[in-house]
């Protein structure tokens, strides 16, 4: 009988698949703004800390969505939580699309974020369902790469249907396609495989806790000290990133390496491609060497450095630059070992709220330093602006910026060493009790 059989890898991977399809979405609305900075600029007649804060709304919503989306997954179960998400994204890519003025721009940007928020912990959650419990941090590292590969797509690619088109119809095209994804998610997803008549990997704790209450899972998850610093950690290793990538990269190297907009953008995107690439390396890594918290040290502290260097030497030759880059994009991989550990410092019926938790704070980074580097820009503006009206900023103004990344990425390096090592076993009471 089918029902003592685990599910065939190309099921699992399929049904995981779709769900990979909305965290895309979701990765390519993330950073979509970096592209078309100047369109939006002039469109809105927005300053840097203005666009700073529209691109910002995705995250305000991401972020407050993440507890009850952890939670939701744990208590409806993946397929209603990504089918919906994927529904109001869809809508919320419309109103973005069409929208008259920067509030009707900001809040197609507010149902974008909150909506597509459940993807990743919706892909987590039918992983640990769908795939064995030794492929869960190689799952993690794939979603990340699914979602990178997004970001990619928001960047060359959409800057040349931009050219063609223009931004507005990029964007309702983007609208019909998650609608479709909508669909083939409500229509071929099950939240676990005993729906399709094959054994569960799931744990049987994890099931038994499915259907406490949400405010005693909120409080449950963060007994755990683990949770505290696992929230925190990665805020600086992504805000670094989706600061540069998604946001600031672009107008920084076409305004001070003279690059076209299309380099500028292909650059960005080979960082992104970079960080795909580590996430799944990372966590099989991880895995493989029994050990979570060594490789989340290095990986940030080899960050750091990069980082620092570009600041010292803002007149590097290109090669330099991109490979520096390349460099923060591979080991920004690491942030994906965070949900592994965290999952391993709580007890199994936690694991979806824990999941919400560290997103949270995954995402609390772009959230925060898009717009506060946009007001360093903004403060440190001398007047200077292209023939078409669109900001320029001088070098200092980027340097001071980019300050602020690193020293939050400074911090995240510091928490990681006051973090409890789980040495990739599940959670064990004896050996991770609260507090």
């Amino acid at each position: 009988m089918t029902q003592d059989l685990y599910p065939p890898l190309r099921l699992s991977w399929m049904v995981w698949g779709l769900g990979a399809m909305l965290y895309l979405i979701g990765f390519y609305q993330r950073v979509a703004p970096g592209v078309i900075t100047a369109e939006l600029s002039l469109d809105f007649g927005l300053s840097a800390t203005a666009l700073g804060n529209l691109s910002a709304f995705y995250f305000y919503s991401y972020v407050a969505m993440q507890v009850p989306t952890g939670l939701l997954a744990d208590h409806w179960g993946p397929r209603r939580l990504l089918s919906l998400g994927a529904l109001v994204a869809a809508v919320g890519s419309a109103v973005f699309a069409v929208a008259p003025d920067i509030w009707w721009a900001g809040a197609g940007r507010l149902l974008i974020g909150g909506s597509v928020a459940v993807a990743f912990v919706g892909m987590l959650k039918l992983a640990g369902h769908w795939f064995p419990a030794g492929q869960y941090a190689l799952a993690s590292g794939m979603a990340l790469f699914f979602g990178i590969l997004g970001a990619v797509f928001a960047g060359v690619p959409m800057r040349l249907l931009v050219d063609a088109f223009g931004w507005r119809p990029v964007m309702m095209g983007t609208a019909l396609l998650t609608l479709a994804v909508a669909m083939a998610i409500w229509w071929l997803v099950r939240d676990d495989p005993s729906d399709r008549g094959y054994r569960s990997h799931a744990r049987v704790h994890e099931e038994e806790g499915e259907h406490q209450g949400i405010a005693a899972g909120l409080k449950a998850v963060f007994r755990y000290r683990n949770t505290w610093l696992l929230y925190l950690i990665p805020g600086g290793i992504v805000g670094s990133v989706l600061t540069f990538a998604g946001l600031w990269g672009v107008p920084y190297m076409t305004t001070h390496y003279g690059l076209e907009k299309t380099g500028a953008a292909a650059i960005c995107s080979a960082l992104l491609i970079a960080w795909a690439l580590g996430g799944p390396l990372f966590g099989w890594f991880s895995d493989h060497l029994g050990h979570r918290k060594p490789l989340y040290a290095i990986g940030c502290l080899v960050q750091l450095l990069c980082w620092v260097l570009i600041l010292m030497w803002p007149a590097l030759p290109l090669w330099a630059l991109v490979t520096l880059l390349m460099l923060i994009g591979f080991f920004a991989g690491n942030m994906i070992i965070g949900f592994a550990f965290a999952r391993e410092s709580v007890p199994g019926r936690l694991s979806g709220s824990v999941s919400g938790v560290v997103n949270m704070g995954v995402m609390m980074g772009p959230m925060l330093l898009q717009p506060a580097v946009g007001w360093m820009l903004d403060r440190l503006w001398q007047g200077e602006t292209t023939l078409q009206g669109v900001r320029v900023y001088t070098l200092e103004a980027y340097r001071a910026g980019f300050a602020l990344m690193i020293g939050w990425l400074l911090l995240s390096t510091l928490l990681i060493f006051l973090t409890r090592e789980t040495r990739c076993r599940a959670y064990q009471a004896a050996s991770t009790e609260p507090g």
